[in-house]
């Protein structure tokens, strides 16, 4: 081989050698870029699945808190009436059972009778009820 030949030769070989390590580092940031890129997006699909948890507990504490609210206001109402308003109730309840029997010993009583009954039951009811909700309380 010639002086020119073994030049070429070593130019060719340098050459090679050139192109394949900047190939090498061209894959090489490639990679890392795509690297990147699937760690973001593989944290975004985090962040999206822990945003749809949060969201979902958002939504059931929301109807809780609605359905505490609303428990709130109902204890509030019953709470506006106490024993002496149950003992009224009663006492309501006692003079309707005496009306009735007072209408069901007259013939043509019959629907006062019944009209005063369900008057009847229906105080009584709400007695219970203020009852319920006064032992509720003390609970």
């Amino acid at each position: 081989m010639t002086a020119i030949q073994i030049c070429a030769l070593i130019g060719l070989i340098i050459g090679a050698i050139l192109l394949y390590w900047i190939g090498y580092r061209n894959g090489i940031a490639d990679g890392r870029y795509e690297g990147r890129e699937d760690g973001k997006n593989t944290e975004r699909a985090e962040n999206a699945k822990t945003i749809g948890e949060l969201r979902a507990s958002l939504d059931f504490i929301k109807a809780d808190h609605t359905r505490l609210a609303q428990l709130s206001k109902r204890l509030q109402r019953v709470s506006a009436f106490g024993e002496t308003e149950r003992q009224t109730l009663l006492d309501i309840a006692e003079k309707l059972r005496i009306a009735a029997e007072t209408f069901a010993a007259f013939r043509t009583g019959k629907n006062l009778e019944h009209e005063t009954r369900a008057l009847h039951d229906r105080a009584m009811a709400m007695a219970d009820r203020l009852q319920d909700a006064t032992e509720g309380e003390a609970a």
